[in-house]
């Protein structure tokens, strides 16, 4: 039987996770309360007793603005501790997945990324992803680097979908930013991606790749498409207006990205098909948290 080792299973991505990779073997699901990622000997004594075939990170300090003045959290959490267990799966022969970001890239381009584009993050929430994803490549252990970009799933306590549905039953008007664009991406796909890479990954083929569902969005506009397919699904809603405006308009700690997209032909290949478009899973994702409640 294999034995799996998923990390940040209380997360978004984590709470899937748990789901899609119990058919493969006997699961140690860790989260904060048992695993402090910020603490080195702790991930090699987890790994130590677990002896996992698979180690699955899904975790991550997320907490992009936050990052600008948490920087040494960030950065034991995001770069020290993926190369830690890198290093670790090495050893015992295991196989590491890794969960990355958009945001290693500073969003200039103008066409979709790819895994091998020169990455240049703007804050520290992306630099120390593009540290942790260096960590784990210089160790040469069986292992594939996830780059995914605005990710929401049902379960977690927040993401861009569920801000809307919220603020959009307390509000009539919402003002929502328009420059910035990217590829929404459901964890329910997200999460069958990496079972399926995790079946398939071997040295050959070990490095970077980019998951996001197809298809090109603002952040706008998602909140339109939001709106439109929740009010068919009878959610309570208020809202009468979303004002789109710019970045400049709505400003952060953290600078983001204005150009998100990332290219998954590489990803697709190996999986056999090509990732399905956001507003089909975004539609599958608000019909579970409609029947959820």
């Amino acid at each position: 039987m294999r034995h799996i080792l998923l990390i940040g299973k209380d997360g978004q991505l984590g709470q899937e996770l748990q789901q899609v990779l119990a058919p493969l073997g006997e699961i140690k699901s860790v989260g904060r309360d048992s695993l402090d990622l910020a603490n080195p000997e702790a991930i090699a004594k987890m790994v130590a007793e677990v002896k996992p075939d698979l180690i699955v990170n899904a975790a991550a300090y997320t907490a992009v603005d936050k990052a600008e003045t948490e920087q040494d959290l960030a950065q034991a959490i995001n770069g020290i501790a993926p190369g830690i267990l890198a290093k670790q799966a090495q050893e015992i022969g295991a196989t590491l997945i890794h969960v990355s970001t958009d945001y290693v890239f500073d969003g200039s381009q103008s066409h979709p990324y790819l895994e091998t584009d020169p990455t240049q993050p703007l804050g520290v929430y992306g630099q120390s992803k593009l540290a942790g994803e260096q960590a784990i490549l210089s160790t040469q252990a069986n292992a594939a680097i996830v780059r995914t970009a605005w990710v929401y799933g049902v379960g977690g306590k927040g993401n861009f979908v569920k801000t809307m549905l919220r603020l959009g039953a307390e509000r009539e008007e919402l003002r929502v930013v328009c420059d910035q664009v990217g590829s929404p991406t459901w964890t329910g796909d997200l999460a069958e991606a990496i079972v399926q890479l995790s079946q398939q990954i071997n040295p050959e083929i070990a490095g970077i790749y980019h998951y996001t569902n197809s298809g090109v969005t603002s952040w706008y506009d998602l909140a339109i498409a939001i709106f439109e397919e929740a009010k068919q699904l009878g959610f309570p809603l208020k809202i009468q207006r979303v004002v789109p405006i710019s970045t400049a308009e709505y400003p952060t700690p953290a600078r983001r990205p204005a150009y998100s997209v990332l290219n998954t032909q590489k990803i697709s290949a190996i999986l056999g098909s090509y990732p399905p478009h956001w507003r089909q899973s975004l539609r599958k994702m608000l019909s579970k948290l409609a029947k959820k409640g």
